[in-house]
Parts: C-alpha cells; sequence; structure tokens
C-alpha cells in the first residue's frame, strides 16, 4: 500500500487514479515510496471527470445520430417490407407483430453495438462524447474492453430501472460516477 500525494489515502499500487480525491498516481507518493507502474504520461496529467450535464448532451448526440442510422438503413426499409406506413412510426412501439419485435430487437442490437465497440476503440468514446472530449476509462485511466463497454451499457437499463436516479448520481458522486458506471468499474473523464 501506498499513500496519495494529495490527500494521503492508501491506494494500490495496481491503481492509476487515487480512489478517495482521483489524483492521478506517479512519481512519488506522500510517504515516500515510489511507483512501481509503469504510467504513461497521459494518465499522470490531473483528471477531470465529466457530470451529469456534459454527458446527457453526448446523449443526446448519440441518440440523434443513433435515431437516423436506425431509420435510414435498419427500420425504413424493413418497415416497409413489413408492409407498416412510415408515416406511423408509433407502430414500431403498439405492433406487437413478429415483424415489428425484430425491428426492435435489431434496434436494441445496434444500439449495443455502438455504444460498446465505439468506447472499447482507440477513441474511447461515442461520437457525442468524442465531439465533447469526453471519454470513458477503467478505474485507472485505461481502454476498457468491448465486454466491459457492454456490461457498462447494460447497466443502463439498471440506471434507468431507478426512475432515473442511477443517471443522477452522475452529477451527486465524486468521480462523476453514475450507476452503470459503477456496477462496470468504470469513468467517464474529459480533457482538461
Amino acid at each position: 500500500m501506498l499513500n496519495c500525494s494529495k490527500c494521503n489515502a492508501e491506494i494500490e499500487e495496481t491503481d492509476g487514479f487515487c480512489r478517495a480525491c482521483g489524483q492521478p498516481v506517479g512519481g512519488s507518493s506522500g510517504g515516500g515510496a515510489r511507483w512501481a507502474g509503469a504510467a504513461s504520461d497521459a494518465a499522470r496529467r490531473p483528471v477531470a471527470y465529466a457530470g451529469f450535464w456534459l454527458r446527457a448532451v453526448a446523449y443526446l448526440v448519440d441518440s440523434l445520430v443513433l435515431a437516423i442510422l436506425l431509420g435510414i438503413f435498419i427500420l425504413g426499409p424493413l418497415m416497409q417490407r413489413a408492409g407498416i406506413s412510415p408515416d406511423n412510426p408509433w407502430a414500431l412501439f403498439t405492433n406487437t407483430s413478429r415483424q415489428v419485435m425484430a425491428m426492435n430487437l435489431l434496434a436494441t442490437m445496434a444500439s449495443w453495438l455502438y455504444w460498446a465497440l465505439l468506447e472499447s476503440s482507440a477513441w474511447q468514446a461515442t461520437l457525442g462524447k468524442r465531439l465533447l472530449g469526453l471519454r470513458v476509462t477503467d478505474l485507472q485511466g485505461r481502454r476498457i474492453s468491448f465486454a466491459r463497454a457492454s456490461g457498462r451499457h447494460f447497466g443502463k437499463m439498471a440506471s434507468a430501472l431507478t426512475c432515473g436516479i442511477g443517471f443522477l448520481m452522475a452529477g451527486l458522486t465524486a468521480k462523476k460516477q453514475a450507476l452503470h458506471d459503477k456496477l462496470a468499474s468504470c469513468l467517464v473523464v474529459k480533457k482538461i
């Protein structure tokens, strides 16, 4: 165990950030011990966590992009093929035919792949997050895997099932983590 150079909290040797104050770990700690990990220069910079409103704007941008892509490439062509009028998009929510259920399943899969693939990519961000200078990392500031990004995405259901309180946690917790971030051990950080 080492001590954080900023708040003197105990930290693990494998942590990239202090769990108490968010200070990147590198160089010497307050106790004089050398840090054994080979952290990059990017990981040594101070961390700024992305709060609720920045993340909400990024989500709106992503939802708009995804809705346009889904409408053009998936839902539009399939609605015509299923005999559903494009003038009545509410049929996707009210109709329980096999075709509509398949389209909803495709939309759910496309949404999952959009968020999970982009957040686990070298960008570490969806288009909306990238536009706002945000990225998704693990607790040590590293890129997350596709599996963790998938868990984070489906963890949003838990955030929604709490009447939205899981999302509001992003504005209330010290590291600006929503419930799904905590479940997947992730952070959303912004460029300083």
